[in-house]
């Protein structure tokens, strides 16, 4: 009975911070952590449109594709080449981002904005090459 007891209030302790995390006003944020969480949320929604547009995108490669013949195929495979690496470049350029608070309580709002800033650059290259815009 004991350990349930100490089980339970482990449980709720864990729960009180995410529910604290709800509450978080984010156009009025003022603490630290508040801020971090913020900027973090705004990663995650950018993230999100990317997803969505990550998938149109694919399907614009791969009907690219099914118009060529076979030797010149290849959208596809470039288009994923292509996101992988800007992933890497992405999570590179915010990890050095993040150094202008190296260690700080302001390092990962940093690193959480600039992956934010870059995923919606992102999206907005990607969008165009589904519509056909690319310049």
């Amino acid at each position: 009975m004991r350990q349930a007891s100490l089980v339970l209030w482990s449980l709720l302790g864990l729960a009180a911070p995410a529910a604290a995390e709800d509450e978080i006003d984010c156009e009025n944020a003022m603490a630290q952590q508040d801020m971090n969480i913020c900027a973090y949320r705004d990663f995650e929604a950018a993230d999100a449109e990317l997803n969505t547009v990550w998938k149109d995108a694919r399907e614009a490669a791969k009907e690219s594709d099914a118009e060529l013949p076979d030797e010149l195929k290849g959208a596809d495979k470039a288009l994923l080449a292509a996101q992988r690496a800007w992933i890497g470049y992405r999570d590179a350029q915010c990890e050095l981002a993040g150094f202008e608070a190296r260690g700080g309580s302001m390092e990962p709002m940093f690193v959480s904005g600039c992956k934010a800033e870059l995923t919606r650059a992102r999206t907005k290259e990607l969008k165009a090459f589904v519509s056909g815009d690319e310049q």
